[in-house]
């Protein structure tokens, strides 16, 4: 595997000046990132055919061992504060259990009945997203879990950082970033990881787009959970629906700080009328103001 080998450019680099080390590792980040250029289209198809599939009920499953593990974690957790995706519909599988996020467990990567049974015991389904991810491309407890996954009909989409590794073939939507080897040999924590995590972050952030949870570039679905919160979401409300602060943040307080509504409360309606519309366009803002568009029109029209 191209992620484990030693390059025999850095065999001392423990006798390099720290400076020089932290270059040619800033070096090695830059060119992770640069190694997802060529999957851009990969990762757009997963995403639209993710945002697809999930539906009203389906689930985002997160699924990984070790680092990798880890930023899968990571990056599924912060999609309820980002865009409003409810804890409900997603569920984190890690080798070891969710104690393995902060410890290591030796074995649990290569329990193969793990990842199946956590799969099972989770209900997977057809209506659910299953992401698998393994910098290797090879990990059993992983690799079983997206096995499972699809056999169960759900999604599945595996990204990895070894190009024709047996996950990357498993999953219907494969993701690969060729990081090759670490400046640290074997330390899939630095190169390999950076690129999961941005290939995780492009991944979940076009799902989320494609759910309608985005608008004019805004996280209209995010949760306010603070004081600098409000303040940028009654911003948002303010522009969003054209009027002033206080309005924005009346609309706000009717609606208990859910943005989406609070822009339809903004533009004259009442908050049921608000929640009726919203859930009529599947909690998409940009489809629930235009049918607010088309009803003033009608309105305009039949006086």
């Amino acid at each position: 595997m191209k992620t484990e080998a030693l390059d025999p450019r850095y065999r001392d680099l423990d006798l390099w000046p720290t400076e020089l080390a932290v270059e040619a590792m800033l070096e090695g980040q830059m060119a992770a990132i640069a190694a997802l250029q060529s999957q851009t289209a990969m990762i757009a198809n997963a995403a639209e055919a993710a945002a697809e599939r999930l539906g009203d009920s389906g689930r985002l499953v997160f699924v990984g061992a070790g680092t990798s593990g880890r930023l899968a974690v990571q990056d599924g957790a912060e999609l309820w504060p980002t865009y409003g995706w409810p804890m409900e519909r997603m569920v984190f599988l890690m080798a070891g259990g969710v104690s393995a996020l902060t410890e290591a467990y030796e074995g649990a990567e290569d329990d193969v009945e793990a990842g199946r049974a956590e799969i099972d015991a989770a209900g997977i389904g057809p209506a659910d997203v299953v992401i698998g991810v393994a910098a290797s491309g090879r990990t059993p407890y992983t690799l079983a879990a997206i096995e499972q996954a699809r056999a169960a009909g759900a999604l599945t989409i595996a990204i990895a950082n070894n190009a024709g590794s047996a996950l990357l073939g498993a999953a219907e939507h494969p993701i690969c970033a060729v990081t090759g080897s670490e400046i640290v040999g074997g330390s899939t924590r630095m190169k390999a990881g950076t690129a999961q995590k941005a290939m995780l972050n492009l991944l979940s952030t076009a799902i989320m787009i494609r759910r309608g949870l985005v608008y004019e570039g805004r996280m209209v679905a995010m949760r306010i959970s603070n004081a600098k919160l409000l303040q940028r979401g009654c911003r948002m409300v303010q522009d969003i629906a054209g009027v002033d602060e206080g309005t924005a943040s009346r609309a706000l307080a009717a609606t208990g700080n859910e943005i989406r509504l609070a822009v339809l409360v903004a533009s004259g309606r009442s908050v049921g009328e608000a929640e009726t519309l919203l859930s009529a366009n599947g909690g998409d803002l940009r489809k629930a103001l235009k049918t607010l568009a088309q009803q003033a029109v009608k309105g305009e029209t039949d006086e």
